[in-house]
């Protein structure tokens, strides 16, 4: 008899019970349903950088210009880009995204105590200039400034010219 009552309407398959629910001032809890709780683990905070000195590596591509600033050994404190900085497609090879990019950059870096940049520039790109006014106008020293784009010595053939 009792598994007549629990059936459905159709008489097919047995009515699952539903747990009840917690009121409305109540907060369930795994210690409340019989398990125990982990403890959390909390991530270890570290000791905040503090960079006086810095380099400025400004890559300049045909598509996009990357801006990263790292300490003298190498490690890379932050970094930029005109993608990450909310340009899409042609317009992040243009001078005014290198420029918003060199300027967060400079931001993210002088919040860490940069005082003083040594810049290396590496590219053809049209932002290579825009970015090296908008670290100038940051108010960080320049130190100094090295053009690191690759030329060749007559290396391999260069690709036909484009026609447009």
């Amino acid at each position: 008899m009792a598994e007549e009552a629990k059936k459905s309407e159709h008489g097919k398959k047995p009515v699952e019970e539903k747990a009840a629910k917690p009121a409305e001032g109540e907060v369930k809890t795994a210690a409340a349903e019989g398990e125990t709780a982990a403890p959390k683990k909390r991530k270890k905070k570290g000791k905040k950088r503090s960079v006086v000195e810095a380099y400025v590596h400004i890559q300049a591509s045909y598509n996009n210009t990357i801006v990263t600033v790292t300490e003298p050994n190498g490690n890379v404190v932050c970094w930029a880009s005109a993608g990450a900085c909310g340009f899409k497609g042609t317009r992040k090879a243009t001078p005014y995204a290198a420029s918003i990019a060199a300027e967060n950059a400079m931001n993210k870096a002088k919040a860490l105590g940069v005082e003083r940049v040594h810049i290396s520039i590496k590219g053809i790109g049209a932002g290579r200039d825009q970015a090296l006014r908008s670290i100038n106008a940051s108010g960080v020293s320049i130190e100094s400034i090295k053009d690191r784009t690759a030329v060749p010595h007559n290396g391999c053939r260069p690709r036909k010219a484009r026609r447009v």
